[in-house]
């Protein structure tokens, strides 16, 4: 009926693997439940082979950790993934992706430790931390973790081993100075910077600091960008040689906000001529900035350049269009939507779609599942053009794509689609509080626990008893705690 997921990097979403990479809480209720060997199996190959899409929102350290330790699963794997010389031919980024939930996973570990185990487990994946900050290639997270973990006198110790990776050279005070700036944590740093046992080394901490900011400051003065009296001809031009560069760089955004600080009424007839132009950068922003006034002439114009074979043009004409908030826009969207299939240019039934849903009433609740429809037939499971889609059955309450977003919250590998699809079904779908609420409670999502927390079924044995660990768990979020505590008060 609908396309599958083809990523096949993840396991099938009926299998435990499976379940534990989308960070489903059928997948910690499957694994307690599973052999032991086979549940630590899946786990070893979450922990050690990343498998979320974008690590920077969605989460799966805490759900990994909380099994981790229901399992009572060593530190052995983690220990021998992480110390593998493979890692030290990582590239930052490689090494990020390589190590970076592995680590998270050692940061709550270790949390959980300190607070209901004994001091020698509090210390295990404590030293494992700080071994891999000191010889790992992803050594400012492992050492981000510790920042808001470990004691003063352990973040010290590291301050000689961590500086000795910079040498006594230009360009290593600026690599130092970088990375003590982009520090998530800077705890550890300021420590160093302070330690009296090392006056040399918080002296020279002290020097790059200074270097920086002096740096940035003369590189803020020296800025090549659009300056104050720049007419709008030389902010296109500015914005396409950005474009024509090697490698290209993108300054359609920043130009339309130059723009709107430049362009007068009497310069619409060269913004309009520019947006119907043949360069592609220059008629990106000279878009942008005629839907972000909701001139009369930009949705002939999106609607035009939206057939453009240039990525750049019709990209930027459907992300200009999405920015727009006009009653004009929003009947726009809706005779694009009813269009027949096909004879549209391709994205814009996708865009009005997604503008219907984010913004239409009751009359558009048919075109909103349309579009949900077509675009999981067309696009499977794991489309990004499904969020807003999913959004706005929940937001329209439309009952009967119930089995649709049902669809959607067990096949796709987005934790974060599939807590919205959670958020959805609990205003669509009757059945949710007594069926996918109560496996919520333990999904990977704090939002997705959070719905759950709110609407599972009391009537369920497990649920209270889930619902009380959460609320004595200090890893739990407070929005989580919140609705806990909300349903366990009388």
């Amino acid at each position: 009926m609908f396309v599958d997921s083809v990523d096949s990097d993840i396991a099938p979403s009926g299998t435990l693997l499976g379940l534990l990479q989308r960070g489903r809480g059928d997948g910690t209720l499957h694994a307690l439940a599973a052999p032991r060997s086979e549940a630590l199996s899946a786990l070893r190959h979450c922990l050690l082979h990343d498998p979320r899409r974008d690590w920077q929102i969605e989460h799966r350290s805490l759900y990994y950790a909380r099994l981790h330790r229901e399992l009572d699963a060593g530190l052995d794997d983690i220990e021998k993934h992480l110390l593998d010389p493979e890692d030290l031919l990582c590239t930052p980024e490689e090494a990020e992706a390589r190590t970076g939930l592995a680590l998270s996973v050692l940061g709550h570990l270790a949390s959980y430790a300190q607070t209901h185990g004994s001091p020698a487990d509090g210390n295990a994946p404590l030293r494992l931390l700080r071994r891999y900050a000191t010889t790992g290639a992803n050594w400012q997270w492992a050492l981000d973790e510790l920042a808001v973990r470990d004691e003063d006198a352990g973040l010290r110790i590291l301050g000689p081993a961590i500086l000795a990776r910079f040498p006594v050279t230009p360009e290593g005070d600026a690599a130092l100075a970088a990375a003590a700036r982009e520090a998530f944590e800077p705890r550890p740093w300021r420590l160093w910077a302070e330690d009296p046992a090392h006056p040399q080394q918080a002296e020279r901490l002290r020097q790059v600091q200074e270097r920086g900011s002096f740096d940035r400051w003369q590189q803020q003065m020296r800025s090549p960008g659009p300056r104050p009296g720049w007419s709008v001809r030389e902010i296109l031009d500015w914005a396409q040689d950005g474009y024509d560069q090697h490698p290209r760089q993108h300054r359609e955004s920043a130009a339309a906000r130059c723009l709107a600080a430049v362009a007068g009424i009497e310069e619409r007839a060269e913004l309009i001529a520019a947006a119907r132009g043949p360069r592609e950068a220059a008629r990106a922003a000279a878009l942008r900035h005629l839907a972000d006034r909701n001139d009369p002439d930009i949705l002939d114009l999106i609607e035009e350049a939206a057939a453009e074979p240039v990525e750049a043009v019709s990209r930027s004409a459907l992300s200009s269009f999405a920015r727009m908030r006009s009653l004009a826009a929003l009947e726009r969207a809706r005779r694009w939507a009813a269009a027949p299939e096909g004879t549209l240019p391709e994205g814009l039934a996708t865009v009005a779609g997604e503008m219907l849903a984010c913004r239409g009433g009751r009359q558009d609740a048919d075109a909103v599942l349309a579009a949900l429809r077509r675009t999981v037939r067309l696009e499977g499971p794991d489309s990004e053009a499904l969020w807003p889609l999913v959004d706005g059955a929940g937001r329209l309450t439309i009952a009967c794509a119930a089995p649709i977003l049902r669809h959607v919250y067990r096949e796709t590998a987005s934790s974060q689609l599939r807590g919205r699809a959670a958020r959805a079904l609990a205003a669509t779908d009757p059945s949710f509080p007594a069926g996918f609420a109560i496996e919520c409670l333990w999904d990977c999502e704090e939002a997705t626990r959070e719905v759950a927390a709110q609407h599972a079924t009391t009537g369920d044995a497990r649920v209270v008893e889930r619902l009380r660990r959460l609320a004595a768990d200090p890893a739990e979020q407070e929005g989580v705690q919140s609705a806990v505590r909300g349903r366990l008060s009388p």
